[in-house]
């Protein structure tokens, strides 16, 4: 039978293992799971043939131990040739299982550690020794578990080779001074390794437990619904009389790879050191002697368990070793990229001046290339760069500026009150121009806010490039590098924004300094007038007295409608509806005014007219400004903040760092460089090794 697979994945394991990296390919093996006591060890006991696995109470298994069963060829004469298939499991004398040659420590079967390379154990209570001081090493004399495997490889005429991962078994409730969430951390462990897709779980249970009951099956079962893990079932002496026909058929609970019942010793057997040659031959004379499983025995046992094992297993490998090696060949690529990008150890002094110059111009020309969208990384995802200074000039900024609403803070009342002061002494005959210029020079410099508030946010998206900048590897590397970076850029930002936010308030005071009446989009006040008009004396076609195209009614009562005129005793005076006292005055009896007078009462038609008359004119100009100021800001923002930065940026970097007396500081690699270039190589090492022990196929 071909083993050069399993070996071969074997070699890869030792790949990884032997330079203290995580495999980060998920390789074929087969993991063995099962509740504390269901006998996990017993069965690879006699898988291998000999007694090596810790015992006791309680959690012995407590680190997964990954166990290589490497066949070899026996030195006996009349056993060479012979197919490994066929003399593997077979039981043998004592005598004739460990054959030492003093010359060559030839041994007939040993075992080697990985963490021992080497040295070679003879003696296998050695070997358990050993696993229980590596145990101790990690996870000390208590009942804590770690996850770090010990690597075993065992070379015997008597195993067919094989690679199996043991893990500690299954618990309900935490003994002694186990940990609180020992339970947890048990299943967790076990859950990461049977998860892995080229994972083939081998569940063991008792044949005196309930199939249904079993923790092992049980977790196999979420992992792998569909039933393709293997699962073996433990028959022990004292249950002879126990008949799983059905279970072993699949009728209780079918499963794609099947059941194979074994005998395992029992405690007794244990204690009093029976040899598991004796156990093996008991078990074949078990089920060759009982009716429910003689005429079935060649499918039980556990030399029949290793072979089906075997199979299953250079099977799997045989269907992913093209995916293995597709992944060790994508990993190898993307390490090695990392390396590059990485780069060499520095030497001080060794060319410093032009590294920092290198990466100045480097850093400045993305970052122009950012601003600009010329990147050849651009995202489909969201926006960056550029187009999001963009979405705050058209967008933000824009929207902003549109929904500030020249009437929601001067109402009506103010206007009325601004038109009267606005007249002095003498009565206006019209509306008066510097009310109007009054009111719009107020609602103008409320777009003073704004407009800085879009510099702050244009500011805020060059320091997020800058940020994503400094992201890059190249800047990991050099942790001085990058911090010395981002305090002369956002110091340099911050000066940019003196000039830029006084020439946004220079754009509003210029605005609100001169009142351009003459624009060719205002709306003039005979235009203004028109419009009221209409709107409070719609023309009649029906009536012929009326000439709907002339305004002449309209004026006339608006002339009608001055107070001044008005020989109505109820409302006498030019300010008679301007407040109101429902005191009644005596005749002939002048009062002083109040010492504050306010707009009170009911506008008058005039006073109606007036009012509607300047907020279109207001409305109007304001409606101008905010337009210019929405097209202007942002060109001034680009001229001293954004477009200044991408020309000056590279000449205060130079000026600020490019010193012979700060490089070396500045070129100092971070440990988390120095650490992951050893890691990178690492692992570079491992996957070339593996690269090349896959080569062969």
């Amino acid at each position: 039978m071909d083993t050069s697979l399993i070996k071969t994945v074997n070699k890869l394991q030792d790949a990884f293992a032997t330079v203290g990296v995580q495999n980060p390919v998920d390789l074929p093996q087969i993991v063995v799971i099962g509740s504390q006591s269901s006998g996990k060890s017993s069965v690879l006991e006699n898988i291998v043939g000999r007694d090596f696995l810790p015992r006791g109470t309680g959690i012995v298994t407590r680190r997964p131990l990954v166990l290589q069963l490497i066949n070899r060829p026996s030195s006996n004469p009349k056993t060479n040739g012979i197919e490994e298939s066929e003399t593997a499991g077979k039981p043998k004398t004592e005598t004739s299982k460990q054959k030492v040659s003093d010359a060559n420590e030839d041994y007939e079967e040993w075992g080697e550690f990985l963490h021992l390379p080497g040295e070679k154990f003879s003696d296998f209570n050695k070997i358990r020794e050993e696993i229980v001081k590596e145990t101790e090493a990690k996870t000390g004399t208590n009942a804590g578990i770690s996850p770090q495997p010990i690597n075993l490889r065992i070379y015997s005429p008597n195993v067919l080779t094989l690679t199996l991962v043991d893990l500690p078994g299954l618990t309900k409730v935490p003994v002694g001074d186990q940990p609180k969430d020992i339970e947890k951390q048990i299943r967790e462990m076990i859950l990461k390794y049977i998860t892995k897709p080229n994972a083939i779980i081998l569940a063991v249970t008792a044949a005196n437990t309930d199939l249904a009951n079993s923790d092992g099956l049980k977790l196999a079962r979420e992992v792998d619904p569909e039933g393709n893990c293997y699962v073996k079932d433990i028959i022990k002496f004292r249950d002879q009389g126990t008949d799983v026909v059905d279970i072993l058929a699949g009728r209780i609970i079918p499963l794609r790879l099947g059941y194979v019942p074994v005998v395992n010793r029992g405690q007794r057997d244990i204690d009093s050191k029976k040899a598991i040659s004796d156990a093996l031959e008991k078990e074949s004379q078990f089920f060759e002697n009982h009716p429910s499983y003689k005429s079935k025995a060649q499918y039980c046992g556990t030399p029949f368990l290793a072979r089906k094992l075997n199979m299953i297993l250079m099977h799997h490998i045989r269907t992913t070793l093209p995916e293995i090696k597709a992944k060790i060949h994508a990993v190898l690529s993307k390490y090695q990229t990392e390396l590059l990008s990485l780069g060499d150890p520095l030497e001080e002094g060794n060319n410093h001046g032009n590294i920092v110059l290198n990466i100045i111009t480097e850093f400045c020309t993305e970052f122009r290339t950012i601003v600009d969208g010329n990147s050849n990384e651009l995202s489909s995802f969201e926006l960056s760069g550029g187009a999001r200074i963009s979405f705050v000039f058209h967008e933000v900024f824009a929207s902003g500026v549109k929904s500030i609403d020249p009437f929601d803070q001067v109402k009506d009342v103010d206007i009325r009150t601004i038109l009267y002061n606005s007249s002095g002494s003498s009565p206006a005959l019209f509306v008066s121009p510097t009310a109007f210029e009054v009111i719009v020079k107020q609602q103008i410099r409320r777009l003073e806010e704004p407009s800085l508030k879009c510099s702050t946010l244009v500011y805020d998206e060059l320091v997020r490039i800058l940020t994503n900048l400094l992201q890059k590897q190249l800047f990991k590397r050099f942790p001085g590098l990058k911090e010395k970076v981002y305090l002369v850029v956002v110091s340099f930002f911050k000066r940019a924004m003196l000039p830029t936010n006084k020439l946004v308030q220079d754009l509003v005071n210029m605005e609100a300094c001169y009142i351009n009446t003459a624009h060719p989009d205002f709306l003039n006040g005979h235009k203004a007038l028109t419009m009221i008009n209409e709107k409070l004396n719609p023309p009649k076609p029906s009536n012929p007295t009326v000439d709907p195209k002339s305004n002449r009614g309209s004026i006339n009562n608006l002339i009608n409608s001055n107070p001044l005129l008005d020989s109505d005793g109820g409302n006498t005076g030019f300010f008679g509806s301007f407040f109101s006292s429902n005191k009644k005055k005596k005749p002939g009896v002048m009062e002083p005014p109040p010492p504050v007078l306010k707009a009170s009462g009911n506008l008058s038609e005039r006073e109606y007219m007036e009012t509607e008359v300047i907020k279109l004119l207001i409305q109007s100009y304001f409606n101008i400004v905010k337009r210019t100021i929405i097209d202007m800001v942002p060109k001034a923002i680009m001229l001293n903040l954004v477009s200044f930065a991408k020309e000056e940026l590279q000449r205060e970097l130079l000026q600020e760092l490019y010193k012979a007396e700060v490089l070396d500081e500045l070129l100092k690699e971070s440990d988390y460089t120095q650490q992951r270039r050893k890691e990178c190589k690492k692992m570079i090492e491992a996957l070339q090794r593996a690269d090349e022990v896959c080569g062969i196929f």
